[in-house]
């Protein structure tokens, strides 16, 4: 027997005996009940024994915890058993004979998607795909390359669940590793047991569960070592198991299957370093704020060699080796949460693990195990000798584990939140404790295969044996973000919640959206903002620069109008087929179906829409970019827009008629997708309609919040518009799109349709209500939030004026339709709540001298000059021997001792010594005028939060305008000449600027009320002669009459078209009987609906008709049906500008008919026929049409007129059209002019164009009397092409060459119809290899061909991995997959698979776009908005004005990063320099003139640009650079030095770009960072030599070459000088340390041993600042602390090469 070691003991209670606690069983026989495979030859039943086990037992101090041990009495022996650790055999099975797929041998290989039946939820995010990889992981997404993530820590970029990840290899046979996707009965029992077991209140039942293996895998190890290589390999399984909610993992570890702990570095072969394992989890990145990334959750189980050692002694499900972890779920599940049961290995195992009960039976038979404790009298009997043994083998299966007894639980630490990569610590004490002196009852198990010999004995445990440090895991967060710190981003109409993870907000009842905005419920919603691009019809393109675009949105059924004005007519009437830019708008505030929501509440009002448009046939390409930038003041949403490249050309005139259609909608984390195909056909009057097409592909994505436990956004949605309707109007040059829209999931939604009115959209609400649908066919109006009303008709509520607002001090309350917005007064800013005002701190921004105090006042401040320094706070000088000014010594006096009293008033004095026109007091905020004397003047003196007087002017400052004073301004100024308009309505404002209520046209005579906007209020419009409406009244509902009055009189810049027909309405709100055109002068009659009566119009100066009498309605002539066509057309209500007929009281054509908007004039017959030359100008002599002479017969040039106007619809004129221009005998004018286009030109007897006549608008015509000049090569063919058709007209399809105003061939000429554009020579011959295709970027015809460009990233990652592949990939191996012109195409694919996924430009997956359809994803160039050719000059953009400021260059560009003492400044980061199509990786900075230098790797160049607005790049060296990587700048002796990782070499040249030498070409492998020590004269460099890093040192001038350090150096990539030690000091990407040594060799010193992956570095101010390549940004490290500081990320995340130090003056050792 053994016994235990000296000072412990062990007590059993009750006493042990030799009587059999449980029977040796014999097997089943074959196919008997409860018979298992696998089954070991007997077992034996559990006999719990009560221990008690004291601190004194394991030898443990008092206050340590005590060890739990466990044994077993069995049968005949008695034996005691112990906890065990599991062997191989009792692994998950595996291996080919499972059907097991095998991972190709390898060092990085991963294998292909194992696509999953149904999502497996990992955190809360469902995926569809894992992958097992040879470095110990299973990924839910495709992995990078293993150099991205093998060597560091937890978290990755990319979900991970890692049961040991390392460097592992496994080529020339060193292991297997297996995997597959299961539903194996056998399997999933035993994995849900495991489940029950560590979660016992858990309900779950796994439906598919994933087995990867790694059984015998070695360690990667380089060829230089591989003759001492070691032996030791790696066997460990990992079980993912899931089900429609819920998802857990298994780490098995098996005895003796961990015999290396970590890996080598492949980066730092000649460092003895070795990295542990990584065991854990990590969600990878996370997007927010739309394109930006941090990173996601992480659970780290062990990152050290102990922890990693001590993974197969201790487990958390009772068992050593087994590790139990519930890793996700469907709704809000940020922290992983393992299993809480001890399991420590208490002996060295001799028998394996024997608990799994392996079954045939096809359904889940949980009923025979008892995963519950059993009662303590079950315990009780087990453990009594006296009692009977009566359990049957149904019993024996009962697996019972009595947690509530085991007195170790390995829990995680104690929550720690730090910034991702940097060391979380432990907090000190921080142990794993027992109550003291108080015994434990321990269940002992499992049951032993093989009992030991016979002969009872007591296990001893060896306390170095367990560590019971709790530290084996660690959890952690990104830095948790609360209500309390964040509360502002939420939206003034949401509530904020925190989550365990972070805060969401959420909109409160009575309104919508993601609750970072919320719009009130059922009010209609206006959208504004500018519209750009570039947009190319046939070959003219058009710039579109910054015009108008409004939408108006009515959300009760679904009905989106947009309007942009200012469009030109060439791409006006094209188009009209680009409805998409209209069907955002649709999308977001769609008619929501059952199940179902818009797009606004999941996007809110920030996000960004790409869309590509592909017309057919034509292949006509053209983006679209939509920009959410937020909400406006007045609640409305901003959406900018981008529209660039091609369309389909449209004739003037033509109608396009879209197809209603449905679009799926599929919706991922931040990223909503569609691809659609869409119909419409383009008509022109007694023409066939021609049918296109259109396929469309888009993403929008946005910020959502995954912290809050909210309603899951359905996978599909589907969009249904049912009516979509374009127009343009050319003489307004207004583009409309007007959409109904429903959204619905998938499928059939017209039966929900019948349901409801609400849902058909057919119910009669008010627009500013919400319909709520009730059961059948019942529904009900409920007015929007902040409108009042019985639901068919409401009005906004003006919460200012009733006292409802909740603005607090030093604000104004606006009110707003529907709501109302707080806005302080000066001196004061938004709260976090925006709602209450405080104070503006003006002295964060340092505003006054650095040689001067600032104080902080109430709505001001103060800057007051150092003592011993003379000004006015702004500008302070040393005290000179002048005499001190009045105002001096009355400010000294104040302060005496140098510092003012509390309280006091200090004079404020100029840097003369004067006292300052105006003074403010410090402590009450008053500020008043002084005189010279300091006299306060009086009436001058304004009290705190208001705006101080201009004390320097003598009149008083004029307050900003208001809203009513610009709009009246307009009005008063909207005259070519700058006067008013003669009878144009001017708002009247009172003496505050404010609206008065009562509002009267001074020429109509009409009166009516307004509110705070100027809105007029409905029902409140009196006519000349009667009293005007008590405007103190309450506003009524609005009538038709009004709606429709109103909608003209508030066009889409907010104000009445001139010469529109505005409706007269009543007092009441009805259509008066009679209405009157105000600027044409005809009257006619309507009915209660406002619907002309036939025969009653009159034209001006007839008698009219009385409209009070009550006659029938004769039919309509043909006049009528004329003018009704006009005036009713798609949205009700006449177009303006329109020309509308004009007929007599008995419906017939009056013989004079006039354009109402142009002026013109002329005769027509009966049929409404113009005659021939009877057209006058405005203000011409008018022709008498009442003579019916007869006519001549009609010329050429009428009938020619005569036909174009009538090609329109209905045989009216087409708008937009060329109309022929005749003289009085009907003979062509020699001067033609296009009155749309502003074209002139010239022309012949027959109307022919004469050749190089032709001027564009604004320009000189020509003189059309000068003889014709004899055509040239280029017109001869231009008119050969025009003269082949009939009719002399050109033809689509025809190439019609373009020749300039000299008639010479243009050197680009493109076809009209195909899109296809070449360069040709002076004879019109097309140049070799400058064919373009359409939407392609043509080439410049004025430059000679392009040489060859230098490799982009994309074709050198391809070239790399297809080295990496032997040369020979195999086709389910990964390729980037590059464009023509070198850029990543926007779909990747797994090899030749339909696996495939989107990327941005810089390669990098977008996430949500994978899909293993047969349709590949529809992706965009890029998430972000595409560059479009040819790109602007890169211009430099000067930093904020800071005394030091970082430069980083980030591949295309050049980054600054201001400096706040050694804090990063990220808010005042900006871009210095765009460089698109470089790779910037060396960069340097010149404080003597002010310039930055930069080396790109891409254009091979090294190039400088001076730091000020404006400066252009200029190139120095463009010659025999092939990679230039590190450079340096010494501005003392107006040098530079850089280094070629090619051809390895060091150079130098002065800082033009001349002198240039080689100082070093020998005995370099890979140099890559370059200092220079302008005070010492002396050059420093790093080598990361595979086999030999190094840093060496030499004089500028050559001189000197030595090694400095080269022992323990790995990859020596960053380096900069310590000017205040003289040391040298680098960040080793191998090591992971910074470290300084001494010129000299010595004083070297570690200053950081927990690096990422630096690349650059630089050092001021006893801080090192390094660019990081893994976490993509700056981080700051403080030199005497040793810790890290702070950290930058940019927005946009890529890797971040050189980093340098601007100043704004040398600094000392500089020079």
């Amino acid at each position: 027997m053994l016994l235990p070691a000296p000072g412990r003991s062990v007590s059993l209670s009750p006493p042990v005996t030799n009587q059999c606690a449980a029977k040796l069983l014999p097997p089943a026989p074959a196919g008997a009940a409860g018979s298992r495979r696998g089954s070991p030859p007997f077992r034996c039943s559990a006999l719990r024994v009560r221990l008690f086990v004291l601190p004194e037992l394991l030898g443990l101090p008092m206050d340590r915890g005590a060890m739990l041990t466990a044994a077993l009495l069995c049968c005949w022996s008695c034996t005691v058993c112990v906890v065990t650790a599991i062997r191989r055999t009792d692994l998950f099975p595996f291996g080919d004979l499972n059907g097991d797929l095998i991972l190709p041998e390898g060092d990085d290989e991963t294998s292909r998607a194992l696509t999953l039946p149904r999502p497996f939820y990992f955190f809360d995010s469902p995926f569809s795909q894992l992958y097992v990889a040879t470095n110990g992981i299973v990924s839910a997404q495709d992995l990078p390359m293993e150099k991205q993530y093998v060597d560091d820590g937890l978290p990755t970029d990319f979900p991970v669940v890692a049961p040991f990840l390392a460097d592992i290899d496994t080529s020339g046979g060193r292991g297997n590793i297996y995997y597959r996707l299961t539903e194996t009965p056998s399997v999933l029992n035993r994995f849900a047991q495991e489940v029950h077991r560590g979660f016992p209140d858990a309900k779950f039942t796994p439906t598919h569960a994933v087995v990867a293996t790694w059984e015998n895998v070695a360690a990667y190890e380089e060829q230089a070592r591989a003759t001492g290589a070691t032996n030791k390999v790696n066997t460990f399984q990992t079980v993912i198991g899931y089900d429609e909610t819920d998802s857990y993992v298994l780490f098995l570890y098996p005895e003796d299957g961990l015999n290396f702990f970590g890996t080598r570095p492949k980066e730092s072969y000649n460092v003895e370093i070795e990295f542990p394992a990584r065991v854990g989890f990590s969600r990878g990145e996370v997007s927010f704020f739309i394109i930006s990334k941090t990173d996601g959750p992480f659970y780290s189980v062990a990152q050290d060699e102990n922890s990693v050692k001590r993974l197969s002694q201790v487990g958390n499900t009772g068992v050593p080796g087994v590790w139990l972890f519930h890793t996700g779920k469907r709704f809000s599940f940020q922290e992983i949460i393992p299993a809480s049961i001890g399991g420590l290995l208490a002996v060295p195992p001799t028998a394996g693990y024997g608990l799994y009960l392996d079954t045939t039976t096809p359904e889940y038979e949980f009923d025979d195990y008892n995963f519950e404790p059993e009662s303590q009298e079950e315990v009780d009997a087990a453990g009594s000798p006296d009692s009977p043994n009566t359990r049957s083998e149904d019993s024996d299966r009962q697996l019972s584990y009595n947690r509530e007894d085991v007195p170790l639980t390995l829990e995680p630490v104690e929550r720690q939140y730090a910034p991702p990569g940097f060391p979380l610590t432990v907090p000190e004490g921080r142990t794993q404790r027992v109550e003291e002196q108080q015994p434990q009852v321990v269940d002992v198990y499992p049951p032993l295969r093989n009992p030991p010999p016979s002969g009872g004995h007591v296990v001893s445990v060896d306390e170095e044996d367990v560590d019971f440090d709790t530290g084996v895991i660690q959890y952690t967060t990104e830095n948790k973000e609360t209500c309390a710190r964040f509360q502002q981003q939420c939206s003034q109409n949401a509530f904020c919640s925190d989550y365990a993870t972070g805060f969401c907000c959420h909109c409160r009842p009575g309104f919508y959206g993601n609750g970072r905005h919320c719009l009130p419920d059922g009010a209609p919603q206006r959208v504004s903002g500018k519209v750009s691009g570039t947009v190319t019809v046939g070959s003219t393109p058009v710039e579109l620069n910054n015009i108008d675009l409004h939408a108006y949105i009515v959300v009760g059924d679904g009905r989106a109008y947009t309007a942009i004005s200012e469009v030109p007519e060439p791409v006006g009437w094209a188009m009209m087929s680009v409805s998409p830019v209209g069907e955002l708008f649709g999308w977001l505030f769609a008619l929501e179906l059952p199940n179902s929501q818009a797009g606004f509440k999941i996007t809110g009002a920030e996000f960004s829409r790409h869309a590509e448009v592909v017309f057919s046939p034509g292949n006509q390409r053209l983006s679209i970019t939509q920009t959410g930038r937020g909400l406006d003041e007045h609640n409305h949403l901003s959406v900018d827009t981008v529209i660039n490249g091609n369309v389909p050309f449209v004739p003037p005139g033509a109608e396009v008629t879209m197809k209603p259609f449905k679009e799926t909608y599929q919706y991922y984390p931040s990223v909503a997708t569609s691809s659609s195909v869409r119909e419409f056909s383009v008509g022109l009057p007694e023409k066939a309609s021609e049918s296109y097409t259109f396929h469309l592909k888009q993403n929008i994505t946005y910020r959502d919040c995954r912290h809050g436990n909210q309603a899951a956004t359905p996978e599909t949605l589907q969009i249904n518009m049912e009516r979509v309707f374009v127009m343009y109007v050319k003489e307004e040059r207004i583009l409309r799109y007007a959409i109904t829209n429903k959204i619905s999931p998938v499928g059939d939604s017209s039966e929900v349709e019948l349901l409801n009115p609400c849902y058909a959209g057919n119910h009669d609400c008010d627009t500013t209500a919400q319909c709520i649908p009730l059961e059948g066919q019942a529904f009900r109006c409920q007015c929007a939030t902040g409108y009042r009303g019985d639901g068919q008709n409401c009005y906004d509520i003006d919460e200012c004026a009733e006292g409802l607002s909740s603005c607090g001090d030093y604000s104004q309350c606006l009110n707003l339709p529907g709501t109302h917005r707080c806005q302080c007064q000066s001196g004061f800013e938004l709260g976090y709540e925006s709602r209450t005002c405080v104070d503006i701190d003006e002295c964060m921004s340092s505003p006054c001298h650095i040689s001067a105090i600032c104080v902080n006042a109430q709505a001001s401040f103060q800057c007051q000059c150092l003592p011993g320094f003379y000004g006015d706070g702004f500008n302070c000088s040393p005290q000179a021997d002048r005499l001190r000014s009045q105002c001096e010594q009355h400010r000294d006096s104040l302060q005496s001792g140098g510092q003012p009293s509390v309280g006091a008033y200090i004079p404020q004095c100029d840097s003369d010594g004067q006292y300052r026109p105006r003074q403010c007091h410090g402590s009450t905020g008053h500020c008043w005028c002084v005189d010279s004397r300091g006299q306060e003047k009086p009436e001058t003196r304004t009290p705190p939060g208001t705006a101080p007087l201009a004390c320097d002017s003598l009149d008083k400052p004029e307050r900003p305008k208001t809203q009513c004073e610009r709009h009246r301004d307009r009005i008063q100024t909207s005259s070519p000449d700058g006067f008013p308009l003669a009878g144009a309505y001017v708002p009247q404002c009172d003496e505050n600027g404010q609206y008065r209520q009562l509002q009267c046209h001074s020429s109509t005579g009409y009166c009516w009320c307004v509110d705070s906007l100027g809105e007029e209020r409905p029902g409140t419009r009196t006519p000349p002669g009667t009293p005007p409406t008590d405007c103190d009244k309450p506003e009524r509902p609005k009538t038709h009459c009004e709606h429709h009055r109103d909608s003209v009189q508030t066009s889409s810049d907010g104000f009445p078209p001139p010469g529109a027909y505005i409706p007269q309405c009543d007092q009441n709100g009805l259509y008066l009987p009679e209405q009157c055109h105000g600027s044409t002068g005809h009257c006619w009659c309507v009915n209660s609906s406002g619907q002309e009566r036939a025969g009653t119009r009159t034209g001006p100066g007839s008698s009219r008709v009385d409209c009070r009498t009550d006659e029938p309605e004769r039919p309509k002539t043909h006049c009528e049906h004329h003018r009704d066509s006009v005036q009713t057309s798609s949205d009700g209500f006449p177009p303006p500008g329109a020309y509308i007929p004009q007929c007599d009281q008995n419906g017939l054509y009056l013989p004079e008919q006039c354009h109402g908007s142009t002026g013109h004039c002329w005769c027509v017959n009966s049929s409404g026929q113009e005659r021939a030359g009877t057209r006058t100008g405005p203000g011409s002599p008018r022709v008498d049409c009442r003579t019916d002479q007869p006519e001549r017969p009609k010329t050429p040039c009428e009938h020619h007129k005569e036909r174009v106007q009538a090609s329109g619809s209905r045989e009216y004129p087409v708008a937009g059209a060329y109309v022929p221009q005749c003289d009085a005998d009907g003979q062509y004018i020699p001067l033609q002019c296009h009155s749309s286009t502003g074209y002139c030109w010239c022309v012949n007897e027959d109307g022919q164009e004469r050749a190089g006549t032709r001027t564009p608008p604004g320009a000189q015509p020509r003189d059309c009397v000068k003889p014709v000049a004899p055509k040239t090569p280029c017109e001869e063919q231009r008119d050969r092409a025009q003269a082949s058709i009939q009719e002399r007209y050109p033809v689509a399809g025809v190439f019609v060459p373009r020749c300039d105003a000299q008639g010479q061939f243009v050197p680009q000429q493109c076809h009209g119809s195909t899109g296809h554009c070449w360069c040709v020579d002076s004879s019109g011959q097309e140049r070799a290899g400058t064919r373009t295709a359409p939407g392609a970027s043509p080439v410049d015809c004025r430059k000679p061909a392009p040489t060859n460009r230098a490799e982009s990233v994309c074709e050198r990652w391809r070239a790399s991995l297809i080295e990496h592949y032997g040369g020979n990939p195999d086709p389910q191996q990964y390729l980037p997959q590059c464009e023509p012109d070198g850029e990543f195409s926007p779909v990747q694919c797994y090899g030749e698979s339909t696996y495939c996924w989107c990327v941005d430009q810089e390669g990098r997956e977008v996430d949500g776009t994978r899909s293993h359809d047969a349709v590949k994803p529809a992706c965009l160039p890029s998430v972000a908005p595409p560059i479009v050719r040819p790109i602007t000059r890169p211009d430099v953009t000067p930093p904020a004005k800071t005394a030091v400021t970082l430069l980083y260059a980030q591949g295309q560009k050049i980054g600054a990063l201001p400096l706040n003492g050694s804090r990063l400044d990220a808010e005042r980061s900006k871009t210095l320099l765009t460089l698109h199509g470089s790779i910037v990786v060396g960069i340097a900075y010149d404080c003597k003139e002010n310039k930055v230098y930069w080396t790109d790797l891409s254009a091979r160049t090294i190039n400088r640009a001076s730091m000020a607005s404006g400066a252009e790049p200029e190139t120095l060296i463009n010659t025999n650079l092939v990679s230039p990587e590190g450079l340096a700048l010494d501005a003392k002796r107006r040098l530079m030095f850089w280094v070629d990782s090619n051809t390895d070499v060091i150079e130098s040249a002065s800082l033009d770009g001349s002198r240039r030498r080689t100082l070093f070409d020998s005995d370099l492998v890979n140099p890559r960072a370059i200092v220079v020590v302008s005070s010492t004269g002396s050059l420093y460099w790093t080598d990361w030599n595979r086999e030999a890093p190094k840093i060496e040192t030499s004089t500028v001038d050559g001189q000197g070459r030595r090694v400095v350090v080269s022992d323990g150096v790995g990859l020596p990539n960053a380096l900069t000088y310590d000017l205040s030690s003289g040391q040298i000091c680098w960040g080793d990407a191998g090591t992971k340390r910074l470290e300084c040594i001494s010129p000299n060799g010595s004083g070297r010193r570690v200053i950081n041993s927990d690096l990422n992956y630096p690349f650059s570095m630089v050092y001021h101010s006893n801080h090192f600042y390094f660019s990081d390549w893994r976490r993509d940004g700056v981080i700051a490290v403080d030199k005497v602390s040793s810790k890290f500081t702070d950290e930058y990320l940019p927005e946009q995340r890529s890797h971040l090469y050189g980093i340098t130090i601007a100043t704004t003056h040398c600094l000392p050792g500089s020079l």
